[in-house]
């Protein structure tokens, strides 16, 4: 298992906590070389970030904050934004501070620099990992792979059934699973519906006749397209005064494995808001060469190279 995280999952940690409990602690960090985390209180005027220990502050250097801020292709908003959060970074001195008081310099660029040398450059297409959600956007959801290195997982990569906005899956500070797509010059690309089952995998939790919850996803003129599962919806007859987002109760028609089809029809439907879960992954480790969503009988065959 990789020895780099998101940031935030250190910050809790005995091993963390003991590490950043005095100065000859921090001193034997220089030694090490342990990534460290501590919460970030101000980002200054000239953008470098302060953490605070308690019994000392510490500096990172606005040009020290994150790989791509010295040569302009990481946006300052990426060292502005981890105020009131956990940064994490490695303690490269001691030093006085204008004022003549003692202060940690610290690195957050050298940690993920260290993550990408031992740990993203060892990543291949197919590999599964860990990730941390961060902020979404409307084309896809920005997540943490290690180190605060920032990774995409665009809008159609989240789940074989559609949504309108990543919100509608997923939440800033969620802990997913990703898989990699593609890695070029270092850039990591990610996918993540390929760990949430297989049409098959899903219609097996559902049967003919049973009246389940599901959720709104989309209307056409031909019907209206309810989710059963992040990789799982089926068509509804339409139905009026139902809206997009909306919480559904549905009876079951009929499931139909060669043409992956389920029938529906909406009993009821409310309001609640959608609340994004857990996921159910399928898989959560290890590596896929390639994956096969359709079924074996299906003419349709939807599938993913790695």
């Amino acid at each position: 298992m990789s020895e780099f995280y998101p940031e935030g999952e250190l910050i809790g940690s005995e091993d963390n906590r003991k590490a950043i409990s005095s100065e000859e602690k921090l001193r034997e960090c220089i030694l090490s070389g342990k990534i460290l985390e501590a919460p970030c209180i101000v980002c200054d005027s000239r953008h470098n970030l302060i953490v605070d220990f308690g019994f000392i502050k510490g500096i990172i250097p606005r040009t020290e904050g994150a790989i791509g801020i010295d040569d302009g292709t990481t946006r300052d908003i990426a060292l502005i934004s981890r105020v009131n959060k956990a940064v994490c970074f490695k303690i490269t001195a001691f030093a006085n501070n204008e004022y003549g008081k003692k202060i940690a310099i610290l690195s957050r660029k050298m940690a993920q620099q260290e993550c990408i040398s031992n740990y993203i450059s060892t990543l291949v297409p197919g590999d599964i990992i860990n990730a941390k959600v961060t902020h979404l956007e409307q084309f896809g959801c920005f997540v943490d792979v290690g180190c605060g290195i920032p990774s995409l997982i665009p809008i159609d990569a989240i789940s074989v059934s559609r949504i309108n906005h990543p919100s509608n899956r997923m939440t800033v500070g969620q802990n997913i699973k990703a898989i990699v797509k593609s890695l070029d010059n270092g850039k990591i690309s990610l996918s993540h519906k390929e760990l949430l089952g297989t049409w098959e995998e899903n219609a097996a939790f559902f049967k003919a006749g049973e009246t389940v919850t599901g959720c709104v996803r989309s209307i056409e003129d031909y019907g209206i397209f309810v989710e059963l599962t992040p990789n799982l919806a089926g068509l509804a007859e339409l139905k009026e005064n139902v809206h997009v987002n909306q919480h559904a109760s549905v009876f079951i028609k009929a499931i139909i494995p060669e043409k992956m089809k389920v029938k529906l029809i909406i009993v009821d439907t409310f309001d609640s808001g959608y609340a994004p879960n857990g996921f159910k992954y399928f898989i959560e480790s290890g590596h896929l060469d390639s994956w096969v969503y359709s079924t074996s009988d299906s003419d349709k065959i939807i599938k993913t190279v790695f």
